[in-house]
């Protein structure tokens, strides 16, 4: 495959040259992409993820340059950035699911009364969420809908509803993490 021909077919807007582009590059991405999450889906998505950058990078190349290079790189990049966005979203979703569940545990009346606060104050911070916000949550934590309930019940992509489940259950925390302070 000539390369820099198929990369100017790309730019003129030909699918089967972008096919070959992808098909030429899948494999290597969707590998480094498994080596930093190390889940297969998620590997998939970050591999769809990168494919989706370059394509809206692809019309910045220099063709002066090495485009295997060039192109590891940008992904290189795009898995880092993920990652660490990813890491410290499961910290503060680990940091608001451990502090729910060791309020909630337990079966006497002190216990109980502790669940019944940290059920309100959950809908008290619900409630200071955005609607799209408060539905996914209440659609996917509360309800147990699947991701893929979720995006049908809601007429949304998969990947925005992951997204947006993430960012809600972020912000969520945050919200409980102020409103404790409030009580204390």
């Amino acid at each position: 495959m000539d390369l820099e021909a198929t990369i100017r077919d790309c730019l003129d807007g030909s699918q089967s040259a972008w096919k070959a582009l992808v098909d030429a590059f899948a494999r290597r991405i969707f590998s480094m992409a498994y080596q930093f999450c190390g889940s297969r889906e998620e590997a998939e998505d970050r591999t769809q993820e990168v494919f989706l950058k370059l394509h809206g990078a692809l019309p910045k190349y220099d063709f002066g340059k090495n485009f295997t290079a060039w192109f590891l790189t940008l992904a290189k990049n795009h898995l880092i950035d993920e990652y660490r966005r990813t890491k410290w979203e499961k910290t503060q979703r680990d940091e608001f699911d451990e502090r729910v569940l060791s309020q909630a545990a337990g079966s006497g009346p002190e216990e109980n009364l502790v669940a019944k606060e940290t059920k309100a104050l959950v809908w008290e911070g619900l409630n200071r969420l955005s609607a799209d916000m408060r539905m996914v949550i209440i659609l996917r934590d509360l309800q147990g809908q699947s991701y893929e309930d979720v995006a049908a019940t809601l007429s949304l992509p998969l990947g925005t509803v992951k997204s947006r489940v993430n960012r809600a259950r972020i912000q969520l925390a945050q919200v409980l993490k102020g409103q404790r302070g409030d009580l204390q």
